[in-house]
């Protein structure tokens, strides 16, 4: 039987235009600051994708900042804002490892905020730690990559604008999936990663408003307007280009998964199962469940025997035994190592999800035999 893919939010598949448009790019493969024909014609290509990822957030072209993917592009902000004076670093609880780690390593008070047990961040917790003085950079997720939780960004925009911070937003997870345009957002600075939306892995880019005065972090050569040195990833970014129209045009016709998750979450939820956010607006495409009990290695293992191809949470934690952050930061501790993540995208169809169910319930059945629950006294 085909594999059934549902492990988007870890890397979609790339989308057939998008490879067509690397492999083009790979084949006339010239220098983009050279001033030949071939330089010429890959540096279109980039301008070209800078055009479209740009139109996907509602951004000014040249606000884009094309980089190797949402983690340098993340660390930019951070040290940008580090070095533009911001002395306070505000996250969120669930926040991707690499904006928490590099916060924690870098030498700035960091004032963490708690989620609540669906995984939405405390506005009020934000607001004091806004009050608290000094200048304030503040991250929060647009969506959670374990959960799929949505953050309320234009709300909390308001408060860090009113107090004259500055508002980062990863939306690697959201963009392409919900609308997340800048305007509407009210954010600084927003990231993307070419991966998530069906084109090539090793690309991504910073968005920046024009209250963010951004820092080169690679030195060199001048290009991206001498805020990231070194040859353009000329292919790449082509398929990101490609990749960021093909996912506006899904946005503009209502592409939306939600039906076929909630169908497979009901028969799941029907052994015992508990999603993680239920109560909370989810991204569309994303189911983040946890089986008391069962462990997320086992369910991986038992689904990936039958072609199912899901992750425990984190793709960066994959493959490690380590409890899931967001189901941590929920209050959700004991069952924060029982957690699976199963995630669609633009080639999934109503069909994967009702298999990916077929399968999990089998193997559920199989493992409750094997390890019947005790009876109640």
């Amino acid at each position: 039987m085909t594999p059934t893919y549902l492990d988007y939010n870890a890397s979609g598949l790339v989308r057939p235009e998008a490879l067509k448009a690397a492999t083009e790019a790979l084949a006339d493969n010239g220098n983009p600051s050279a001033v030949h024909a071939a330089g010429r014609r890959q540096r279109a290509r980039i301008e070209s994708a800078r055009a479209e990822v740009a139109a996907l957030v509602g951004a000014d072209p040249q606000s884009v900042i094309f980089s190797s993917g949402g983690t340098e592009s993340n660390s930019q902000a951070m040290n940008s804002a580090i070095r533009s004076g911001f002395d306070r670093l505000i996250i969120s609880a669930t926040e991707h490892p690499c904006v928490a780690e590099a916060a924690a390593m870098s030498g700035c008070q960091v004032v963490i905020i708690p989620v609540d047990r669906d995984g939405v961040v405390s506005r009020e917790a934000i607001e004091q730690a806004l009050q608290s003085g000094g200048r304030s950079w503040v991250s929060i997720h647009h969506a959670n990559n374990e959960s799929g939780v949505i953050q309320p960004i234009a709300e909390i925009a308001a408060l860090v604008r009113a107090h004259d911070g500055w508002l980062h937003v990863d939306a690697v997870q959201s963009a392409g999936k919900i609308p997340a345009r800048m305007d509407q957002l009210g954010c600084d600075t927003l990231t993307l990663s070419a991966h998530k939306l069906g084109g090539p892995q090793g690309v991504g880019c910073l968005v920046a408003g024009p209250r963010a005065t951004v820092h080169k972090v690679l030195f060199g050569s001048g290009q991206e307007r001498g805020l990231r040195a070194g040859t353009e990833n000329g292919p790449g970014l082509a398929g990101f280009g490609t990749a960021a129209a093909a996912s506006r045009a899904e946005l503009e016709t209502g592409l939306d998964h939600s039906a076929w998750r909630d169908a497979a979450a009901g028969r799941l939820k029907a052994y015992g199962c508990v999603v993680a956010g239920d109560g909370a607006d989810r991204l569309p495409n994303t189911l983040f469940v946890a089986t008391p009990g069962w462990s997320s290695m086992a369910q991986l293992m038992a689904l990936d025997l039958d072609g199912v191809m899901v992750s425990g949470g984190s793709a960066c934690s994959s493959g490690k035994a380590k409890p899931s952050i967001a189901m941590v930061a929920m209050g959700l501790d004991d069952l924060a190592t029982s957690t699976i993540r199963v995630s669609g995208g633009w080639g999934t169809t109503e069909a994967d999800w009702i298999r990916f169910a077929d399968v999990w319930e089998a193997a559920f059945l199989k493992h409750r035999a094997r390890h019947p629950e005790p009876e109640s006294v």
